[in-house]
């Protein structure tokens, strides 16, 4: 049974018994303590919390999710993967213990002519947890599993949270027996490669607090009802009903396997190394697809970082197996066909998704040809220096500037005799790793922090935004904060968060800032908010100040929204609408949005795009855009079912989450977009939109800045009188100015050149009179010296490799001269073949010296460069070089 069909007949199976079939949401987690979706239940989590209604008592889904804590073990074994489905049914306070239990009975074990997976019900063992004797009674008598086949496991295994503050509760697993091929029997308790996990029924039913580990957490309390959360494997479950070994060998990851033998020309099963590779290159590229297909792109902060670390895990991997150019384009077609019969939106997305893939690869394949040359680098100064051992420092480097996994950096030094010092390079990533927890634990919100929100929307309801035809209006405190604390009051001067039952103030999202303006109540109280947020969904919190009188919860209040600001940002937003069209025009469907920052008077937009837009495009998208503008188009609003939208070509931003109902702004017949923010009537009253310039971002995406109205026009203005003033000292037109600043700079260029030319010709005139200074200390020819200032540092290495080159007869000789540039000291030091012969090292000698002047230097034995802070300190340091040079010799 194929992957595909395995999904339906889930989906279909649970709708046909009362549930809501919901689409999988993005992989990107709408949670702020989760980076990515780890598991089925995490875009219910909301329901499971009672924050938000659920959309049915009843719901099913199959839903995507990546883990990637053991990112290294994949490949290395059979069972670690990074991408997986997770088929789940959910109830939220209707059916609990036994109509889960039932339920997954009925379809593992029914025939598949009716629908079922036909599962052999004599290989079916049942875990639950030490103290849950419902679950093991239902499974024992209503089911009829025998207490043999039943057993009873601890916090750590039968005890399901997701590893951060939420919900959780008791679990019950159900284990498919593989045969003993597999190893011994006795049961999940004794082997769990035999008896492997198919399907964990989750009494979803507490609310934990934070913790460390899988069982070092307190229980908060209850949720608010007894929910069901389940989750099954569809790739588990595909390698049995398809009668392989391992998924692996299922049907979505083979097919990848068997592209990459044919670009290798590697065969799966030949050697454990090669196998390890082919496997991490399936599993890598299947999940970078599905990422990318969901809105994620390679950066180094976040999930762009995890996307990046498992894109170029899966390149390193194919040059290993022997591959030597591109190969990125030909995985990616192979997956986008397979998972596209489950996922179509990943074949008309297709052009996107290949571009920014290749362009990681060609990023990657140019950070492992400059990587190569600095390790190449520290393999040869280890050697010279007598080692080993390469330094865990450098490998470090290697991974964090260059993106060199460590095994990359282990088998390069191998190959040049040479180990790693791996301790050091473990411990510098995990100072990484701990700084980066701590950063990512303070910025994390922790769901108390949200009891008072979602009390006020237990009590209230929902805030009724009035904001689309309304910049004011009466409304009622429902709920207040002081300082972060629910209070009944406030008072003149505090800091206060403040919700209303009804408001016209615009909380931020979908990258429109939020609006500002005042509340003032009847008590003659006045709030001037600067800020507007939704934590909770549905309910907006105003952020100020008290500036007069006592605020109280539950007092009458006027809520005025500064217009100014809201005109200027609504200008921003539809100006932004345009340019996405403009650019999706001019770059085609792969130009997505990417993200996008509407502000009072300016915008900037991200989108999808492997290179630079060339200026020529960038000036055609501005015109098209003022186009529009006089075109006078109308801009509506209209609330529609999603899949209406669709139907009309509404286009939806990657990463965005969005309910069954959709607010569609459409702006005549150029534009069409799911937004639920604030625009203009008509493109005239946009007046302006100036477009200031594209950029990188990250790997993929790139940024549009521009300014809107006003604002535009004022920069204009500005320009025109640069333009002026520039005319006035070229005594040119304006047609004329390139060209003629053009030879301005030419000519500056060619007289910093022969300025160039001349320095280095005065320093190098010295050189003589320094060979005739040269000392004899202890046998070695000394020469020492200060440059006058001025001198660069390629002066002044120029400078000491034409003295040594110099000094005759074969004599030990170390030159070691300084000057100051830019009021910094700075040294360069060179030793022949002889002086090194006696111990002499220009490195030794730098560190020592550049010590002195409060610095640091090094460099390779024969010539090495340092410098410091503090140039009155060359005395010093000449002195300590000759003392060297007399101990050493």
């Amino acid at each position: 049974m194929e992957s595909a069909e395995i999904r339906r007949r889930w989906l279909s199976f649970f709708e046909e018994r009362g549930h809501t079939v919901v689409p999988s949401a993005s992989l990107i987690a709408d949670d702020p303590t989760l980076l990515l979706v780890p598991a089925g239940m995490v875009p219910f989590k909301p329901y499971f919390l009672g924050e938000v209604k659920p959309p049915a008592p009843r719901v099913t889904s199959v839903q995507k999710c990546v883990r990637t804590p053991d990112i290294e073990e994949v490949g290395k074994t059979t069972r670690h993967g990074t991408f997986f489905q997770m088929c789940g049914n959910f109830s939220f306070g209707d059916y609990f213990k036994e109509g889960a239990i039932t339920l997954a009975w009925e379809l593992l074990t029914g025939s598949v002519a009716d629908g079922g997976y036909g599962l052999d019900p004599e290989r079916l063992w049942i875990t639950v947890y030490l103290d849950d004797d419902e679950a093991e009674q239902i499974w024992r008598d209503k089911i009829g599993v025998p207490a043999e086949r039943i057993q009873r496991l601890g916090k750590k295994d039968n005890f399901w949270s997701m590893g951060v503050p939420g919900p959780c509760g008791p679990c019950s697993e159900i284990n498919y027996d593989r045969g003993p091929e597999f190893g011994a029997e006795g049961g999940p308790a004794v082997n769990d490669e035999r008896y492997v996990e198919i399907w964990n029924l989750v009494f979803m039913q507490y609310e934990r607090g934070a913790g460390d580990g899988k069982e070092d957490f307190p229980i908060l309390g209850d949720l608010p009802s007894k929910n069901i959360d389940t989750g099954l494997g569809l790739e588990r479950l595909a390698m049995i009903l398809q009668g392989v070994q391992n998924m692996y060998e299922t049907d979505t990851l083979k097919v990848v396997i068997d592209k990459a033998t044919e670009l290798t020309g590697v065969a799966y099963g030949r050697a454990h190394g090669s196998d390890v590779s082919l496997r991490v290159v399936a599993d890598h590229v299947r999940t970078s697809v599905m990422l990318i297909g969901d809105g994620v792109t390679p950066g180094n902060e976040g999930r762009g970082y995890v996307l990046r670390r498992i894109m170029r895990r899966a390149i390193r991997n194919m040059r290993l197996l022997g591959a030597t150019g591109p190969v990125v384009k030909d995985l990616v077609d192979v997956v986008v066909d397979t998972m596209g019969q489950q996922y179509p939106e990943l074949a008309t997305d297709r052009k996107r998704i290949e571009s920014v893939a290749l362009a990681e690869e060609a990023a990657f394949l140019k950070a492992l040809k400059g990587g190569t040359n600095i390790l190449d680098t520290a393999v040869t100064e280890t050697k010279a220096a007598g080692g080993r051992v390469l330094p865990g420092e450098k490998a470090f480097l290697l991974h964090d500037t260059w993106g060199f996994p460590i095994d990359l950096t282990l088998e390069m030094a191998a190959e040049q005799g040479l180990s790693v010092d791996e301790d050091g390079f473990r411990r510098l990533m995990k100072e990484q790793r701990e700084r980066a927890k701590a950063d990512a634990k303070a910025k994390k919100t922790g769901h108390a922090d949200l009891s008072a929100y979602r009390a006020v929307a237990d009590d209230s309801g929902t805030t009724e935004f009035t904001g689309y035809t309304a910049t004011e209006g009466e409304s009622t405190v429902v709920g207040l904060l002081v300082d972060g604390v629910p209070s009944p009051a406030a008072s003149e001067g505090d800091e206060v968060e403040v919700v209303l039952d009804r408001t016209p103030f615009y909380a931020e999202g979908g990258g429109q800032l939020a609006d500002q303006g005042r509340i003032r109540l009847d008590s003659g109280a006045v709030i001037q908010v600067r800020d507007v947020q939704q934590p909770v969904p549905g309910v907006s919190v105003h952020k100020g100040s008290v500036q007069v009188g006592e605020v109280t919860v539950g007092a009458s209040a006027y809520a005025v929204i500064d217009t100014t600001r809201r005109r200027a940002i609504a200008r921003a937003h539809s100006a932004t609408h345009l340019t996405h069209q403009a650019l999706r025009d001019a770059l085609g469907p792969t130009a997505a949005q990417a993200g996008s920052e509407n502000s009072p008077g300016r915008f900037r937009f991200d989108f999808g795009s492997p290179s630079a837009v060339p200026g020529t495009v960038l000036t055609d998208v501005e015109q098209k855009i003022n186009e529009v503008l006089a075109r006078e188009l109308d801009v509506h609003a209209e609330v529609m079912p999603i899949d209406e939208a669709k139907k009309q070509g509404a286009i939806a931003e990657f990463g965005e989450k969005y309910g069954e109902q959709v607010r569609v702004v459409t702006i005549g017949d150029f534009s069409k977009e799911l937004c639920g923010g604030t625009h203009v009537h008509n493109t005239a009253q946009l007046g302006l939109v100036k477009l200031l310039g594209e950029s990188s971002i990250g790997s993929g995406v790139r940024r549009i800045e521009a300014l809107v109205g006003v604002d535009a026009y004022n920069f204009l203005a500005r320009e025109h009188t640069v333009v002026a003033q520039l005319q006035e000292l070229v005594k040119g037109r304006p047609e004329e100015l390139p060209e003629k600043i053009a030879g301005m700079l030419g000519k500056l260029k060619d007289a910093e050149k022969e300025i160039e030319k001349f320095r280095a010709e005065k320093v190098l005139q010295a050189a003589a009179g320094l060979v005739e200074s040269a000392r004899d200390v202890r046998g070695v020819a000394l020469v020492t010296g200060q440059v006058p200032d001025g001198a660069s540092a390629d002066d002044l290495r120029k400078l000491v490799l034409d003295v040594r080159g110099r000094i005759q007869g074969g004599r030990p000789a170390v030159v070691a001269l300084f000057t100051t540039a830019n009021g910094r000291p700075l040294t360069v030091i060179a030793t022949n073949e002889a002086a090194r012969e006696r111990g002499l090292k220009a490195g030794d000698l730098v560190r020592t010296a550049a010590k002195t002047l409060g610095g640091g230097g090094g460099g390779k034995p024969d010539v090495a460069q340092g410098g410091g802070q503090n140039p009155e300190a060359i005395g010093e340091a000449v002195a300590a070089v000759e003392r060297l040079v007399t101990e050493t010799a």
